[in-house]
């Protein structure tokens, strides 16, 4: 149950990103898939946050260090690029338009899925 609740409070979250960034988009055809669409790009972006973070800030730990966790921002943005990728292999209609919509749509994904998950809690 806390798994179903965290894919939809970070669909929600990217949801946020999709209308505050002009470089994320879901153009899906309906509303139904454009919410199968987030749900789908919340699952690919826990699934890669899951598996590839880990690894990145062991690599990168002198980098976190040096940039005082400023990297984990330019991290991030990569990690929701990979997500739109997947996503495009996938035939998802979901889609990152460069670096820089990455990293402010990373930020809002940041920011929102921390309200709702105090709002909503454990």
């Amino acid at each position: 149950m806390k798994i179903i609740v965290k894919i939809l409070i970070v669909a929600a979250a990217l949801w946020a990103a999709t209308q505050l960034v002009d470089g994320i988009t879901v153009s899906g055809d309906t509303t139904t898939k454009n919410v199968l669409t987030l749900l789908a790009a919340a699952l690919i972006f826990g699934l890669v946050n899951a598996v590839l973070k880990p690894i990145i800030k062991t690599v990168g730990c002198a980098f976190y260090v040096l940039t005082l966790g400023l990297f984990a921002l330019v991290v991030n943005a990569g990690l929701l690029l990979l997500t739109s990728w997947i996503s495009a292999q996938l035939d998802l209609p979901f889609h990152v338009d460069g670096f820089w919509a990455a990293f402010w749509g990373a930020i809002i994904v940041g920011v929102v899925s921390w309200l709702l998950d105090l709002v909503l809690g454990d």
